[in-house]
């Protein structure tokens, strides 16, 4: 999502999160001060005039928590609420995975297609690469981030990946045999949305997902073309104070980190992640089942990490690029499901995300 050091550090997070470790043991809640909410405890460090933070808690489809703390804006002073829109960076691919999965019950495509039945400009190397290893990151397609020259200064955009891989005609490995996270897959994928539709993938989605379910402030972001309604602009601390840092030369591409929302926003997505809603029951579970490989492991599937959390299944994903940190879990069988979006460098929102749930969902 950005070409800066963080993105080795987003990669070692996202290795460890995949790992097998068993959770911390559940404690009592430390006694509080009456004065003191335990879940604004765990925000501490976005309040007051510091990059901020917005939350909300869904369970048996009612809102049972919404807050929010800190700055959306700092240089005009517009505090975070419940509405402001952020950056949702990888957050972003379970809505790319959405949009291929309308094209396939569309009958317009099929998960085991060749990438370059569509997109013939890939090198010959992916002949094997299918939609579905692009959805699971199991493609092996390079990095596009590795191919981008150190003097680049303009932003590269979804169509800049493909022109970028069709110069190497390498892979990092045959598809289906490992696992390996990859922007430029969704990048990729986003492409595919485009040509098989045959209209912007920024309109597909909010003709097909933002539109139906009433997402009015979400939006695919394109500099010029869109406006992001009440933004949150991102930031990076740096000796007590905090840099404005809500762009690089990777925040134009949409499908892989694109997409703005709010976190009121979120609570119809996640409604309609349940039987009844944009999918059947059976494509989610194909959707959200991770495949298994000769070669590695992965707990990936389309568009979300499926994983358990003290013995519940979960979904869920983060999203970290310059200036924003976020972070969704779902527990669909308890359907409880917490999202916390924030505008700054820095901090843990998944992990506040699991002592919430501690919380409300799993502490007598």
């Amino acid at each position: 999502m950005r070409r800066t050091p963080v993105l080795a550090l987003c990669t070692a997070f996202a290795l460890a999160c995949a790992s097998s470790h068993p959770p911390p043991p559940l404690l009592p809640l430390a006694p509080v001060t009456p004065h003191v909410d335990p879940i604004d405890a765990l925000f501490a460090d976005y309040s007051g005039a510091v990059p901020g933070a917005s939350v909300i808690v869904i369970q048996n489809g009612r809102v049972v928590l919404s807050r929010a703390y800190g700055m959306a804006d700092l240089t005009n002073g517009v505090a975070a609420t419940p509405r402001t829109d952020y950056r949702l960076a990888s957050v972003t691919k379970q809505f790319t995975a959405m949009a291929i999965l309308l094209l396939v019950k569309d009958g317009k495509l099929g998960y085991d297609v060749p990438v370059r039945d569509i997109l013939t400009e890939m090198p010959p190397a992916s002949h094997q690469v299918t939609i579905r290893n692009l959805l699971n990151h199991t493609s092996g397609v390079l990095d596009y981030e590795d191919l981008i020259p150190d003097t680049q200064t303009v932003q590269v955009h979804d169509a800049d990946v493909l022109k970028l891989l069709a110069t190497r005609d390498s892979m990092n490995f045959a598809p289906a045999t490992h696992y390996r996270y990859s922007n430029s897959g969704y990048c990729l994928l986003a492409l595919i949305v485009e040509r098989v539709s045959r209209m912007p993938f920024a309109r597909f989605l909010q003709e097909r997902i933002f539109g139906p379910l009433g997402m009015t402030s979400s939006v695919a972001h394109r500099d010029g073309v869109d406006t992001v309604p009440n933004r949150a602009y991102g930031y990076t601390p740096d000796s007590g104070r905090f840099l404005p840092t809500d762009q690089s030369v990777t925040s134009a591409t949409l499908g892989d980190g694109g997409v703005y929302t709010s976190v009121e926003d979120l609570v119809r997505w996640d409604q309609a992640l349940y039987p009844g809603g944009l999918m059947d029951s059976a494509t989610m579970t194909q959707a959200t089942t991770p495949p298994l490989l000769l070669n590695d492991s992965t707990q990936y599937g389309f568009g979300w990490f499926i994983d358990s959390y003290r013995g519940v299944r979960r979904w869920r994903h983060t999203g970290e690029t310059s200036g924003f940190r976020n972070a969704i879990q779902r527990y669909p069988d308890r359907r409880f499901t917490v999202i916390i979006l924030t505008n700054r460098n820095g901090g843990d929102p998944a992990t506040i995300a699991e002592r919430i749930t501690d919380q409300l969902l799993f502490h007598p």
